[in-house]
């Protein structure tokens, strides 16, 4: 099979542009500015990996369908990782101090800790640290 996914580009409609990007800057997300005009902004995960902040009649050039209203329902569960669990509660605690909404306790699965927030618009993402040496030995 080839291998197709070389990068990755997830677009996300938002509702006020400088908001979202304020507020993904606060958490220490960095934006490209080559693409980055009024109608949407490219931040930067990692060197293979973006989210497209788009306003949400730009993002609806893009689709036939209707644009979800994430308040309301889900479409999408986007997960990061972590360095430690302690990195984890601190980029949520941060999240909230920026008014994003808990929509999940603290998950601690031994190996996996993780815990969820809602941004500004109500997408819902994860933080997770994974400890690949704690996982359960897999039975043959």
């Amino acid at each position: 099979m080839q291998n197709y996914g070389k990068k990755v580009f997830i677009n996300l409609p938002v509702k006020d542009l400088e908001k979202s990007i304020s507020f993904f800057n606060s958490l220490g997300f960095n934006f490209n500015p080559q693409f980055t005009d009024e109608k949407g902004s490219c931040m930067v995960i990692s060197n293979s990996i973006f989210v497209m902040l788009l306003t949400e009649p730009y993002f609806a050039t893009f689709t036939k369908k209707q644009v979800s209203d994430v308040k309301s329902t889900t479409e999408v569960l986007i997960t990061l990782d972590a360095e430690s669990r302690e990195e984890v509660q601190q980029i949520i605690a941060k999240a909230q101090t920026l008014d994003a909404t808990l929509y999940s306790e603290p998950q601690d699965h031994g190996w996996m800790y993780q815990h969820g927030f809602a941004d500004l618009d109500g997408h819902q993402g994860k933080i997770a640290y994974l400890d690949a040496s704690q996982l359960p030995a897999q039975e043959s």
